[in-house]
């Protein structure tokens, strides 16, 4: 089992900028590989970043890709979303993921994730 706990949203305003964290516990988190998804109201989950066991590869979609940035620590045991040139369509819930033995790419879908944390709420004001 897999515990995750989000911090950092909040509200910012468009163009700015939040950095998002997920404590991990329970299992070794240097094997895990840990993504972030978010979801909006009415709109379905959907991947905007992962990151492998290791760190050394990363995964984004194209409407995230160059302005959020995954990244790791595993002294921390934690994962981090920053997120750059934010816009009003960015906000969402987001949520962070872990898939158990699996490769970094399943992260880009909701049926290959292993553990979910609560979610954190990111509101971009325009």
């Amino acid at each position: 089992q897999v515990q995750l706990v989000e911090s950092g949203g909040g509200l910012v305003q468009a163009g700015g900028s939040l950095r998002l964290s997920c404590a991990a516990s329970g299992r070794t988190f240097s094997s895990l590989a840990m993504g972030w998804f978010r979801q909006a109201p009415g709109k379905e989950r959907e991947s905007v970043a992962a990151i492998s066991w290791n760190g050394g590869r990363t995964y984004y979609p194209d409407s995230v890709q160059g302005r959020f940035i995954i990244s790791r620590d595993d002294a921390k045991n934690t994962v981090y979303l920053q997120m750059n040139s934010l816009k009003p369509e960015d906000t969402a819930v987001y949520y962070c993921a872990a898939t158990l033995d699996r490769p970094y790419l399943d992260l880009r879908s909701v049926d290959k994730v292993d553990a979910w944390g609560k979610g954190t709420l990111v509101t971009v004001s325009s």
